[in-house]
């Protein structure tokens, strides 16, 4: 890291509204559905590109001219992230407050655009090659820093900032997680990343957006609330390591066969294999207690699953949490096959019915995510996905050379996954665990036979 301050300076911020407006009717309203309203404790999403060797003839001032115009023409099709979340009341014959609706106010107040500098950090001090990722720096190339998506009623639910290294530029979005889950993210994401490297830079094309939902629960939903304070949670996780580990598709191909074998069967995919292995190792580096009970929880996508499915153009939430369960001793002293086959079964049940049953329980007694929900809980959990094209979300400048996240919902036990950067079915892995598990988890052998050594 350079021996200069990890500073970050402001250097102009200003609201992005879609061009040409959406035509809505005046006090047009999106309704949020069970999904949707889930997500109101949770943090906004964060997510960031890393870009170096920008071609010498571009500007900082063409770059910004470029994501600005596009977001703008973006946010034409993806209307609803141009809003704000608001709230109406109902009341009973006294006045009080009895229940509440949430929704998007499709008013176009618009996207937050923020450019910053920080050109005392060059993009190897980002990488932190073979060394835990610098959160407390690349914390400060996101906005809304521990806002909750309820924050949404006065924060813009898409901000976005550009900060200026010494040899490269790093692209980050807080989008609010209420508004949609990793899919519909990366829908926006690409969508506006093609319409900037797109000659007209206007993105004349149609962008299906389709926000139907399931009979059982047709919004408006109503919230047996009074008062907001009754659901959310600001959570603030305690002091992490963060590090980013690579698996290379030779070596999960090898961890899926064997995870396979040892079961006696062909079912399991390489991403359940590679949960497994998680799983298992930050147990032991956890070094609980034989009879303590640990899970192993996916963050599981509906869209596919229902039937008849979503829409592929979906744009919302459609994701739910899935868990297997075993006892430490349990999980540690059967092989990697167990494991593997417990999460296989939790997702081939996960079906249909269990989803619009799920959704039926959740209106009747609704439950906030929340960032620390699953802290302390013995809990692994596997999110977002290394299916979404991350790496595919190019705005002009050629490939992006990392990615990276902010601050928001990370604790320990907590692992997000990502493409790796040459492709072809690699995978890299951001976890979060306190400095004693991390250490444990670094020496494991059963975890250094999988992970690649160039570790990044």
């Amino acid at each position: 890291m350079s021996s200069s301050p990890a500073v970050v300076n402001l250097i102009s911020k200003s609201m992005v509204k879609a061009q040409p407006p959406s035509q809505l009717p005046a006090g047009q309203k999106c309704n949020l559905t069970p999904w949707d309203l889930a997500m109101l404790s949770y943090n906004y999403i964060q997510k960031g590109h890393l870009f170096a060797n920008l071609p010498p003839t571009l500007s900082i001032d063409n770059i910004i001219d470029s994501l600005k115009t596009s977001l703008s023409a973006t946010l034409h099709h993806f209307y609803p992230l141009a809003g704000r979340l608001a709230t109406q009341h109902e009341l009973d014959s006294d006045g009080n407050v009895t229940a509440m609706f949430v929704f998007i106010d499709c008013n176009n107040e618009g996207a937050e655009f923020i450019h910053a500098d920080a050109h005392s950090i060059s993009v190897e001090d980002v990488l932190a090659p073979s060394s835990d990722v610098p959160s407390n720096l690349i914390r400060q190339f996101f906005p809304f820093h521990g806002a909750v998506c309820h924050d949404g009623h006065v924060l813009p639910l898409v901000a976005v900032q550009l900060t200026v290294l010494a040899d490269g530029i790093f692209l980050a979005c807080s989008f609010n997680h209420a508004i949609g889950d990793g899919t519909s993210y990366w829908y926006f994401m690409n969508t506006w990343a093609e319409i900037c490297r797109s000659e007209s830079n206007q993105g004349h094309r149609h962008v299906p957006l389709d926000r139907y939902f399931m009979d059982e629960a047709k919004p408006p939903i109503k919230l047996s609330f009074s008062n907001e304070s009754e659901f959310i949670v600001r959570y603030s996780p305690p002091p992490l390591r963060e590090k980013m580990f690579h698996f290379s598709s030779e070596a999960l191909t090898k961890l899926k066969t064997k995870t396979n074998e040892e079961h006696g069967t062909s079912n399991i995919s390489s991403f359940q294999s590679l949960s497994a292995l998680m799983w298992r190792c930050i147990i032991r580096a956890w070094r609980l207690p034989a009879e303590q009970v640990t899970s192993c929880r996916l963050a599981i996508q509906n869209r596919s699953r229902l039937q008849p499915p979503l829409s592929p153009n979906y744009f919302g939430n459609s994701i739910e949490g899935i868990s297997s369960a075993a006892k430490a001793g349990e999980l540690l002293a059967n092989g990697i096959g167990w494991a593997a086959w417990a999460i296989h079964e939790a997702v081939v049940a996960h079906t249909d019915d269990v989803i619009r049953g799920n959704v039926r329980k959740w209106v009747e007694a609704p439950v906030m995510y929340s960032g620390g929900m699953l802290d302390g809980k013995f809990c692994v959990l596997m999110g977002s996905s290394p299916r979404f094209d991350m790496y595919g979300c190019e705005f002009g400048w050629g490939k992006g050379v990392a990615l990276r996240s902010g601050s928001a919902s990370k604790f320990e036990g907590k692992v997000s996954s990502y493409p790796g950067w040459e492709g072809g079915g690699s995978v890299d892995l951001e976890v979060c665990l306190s400095t004693e598990a991390m250490t444990a988890l670094e020496a494991d052998p059963e975890f250094l036979n999988v992970v690649s050594l160039n570790i990044n």
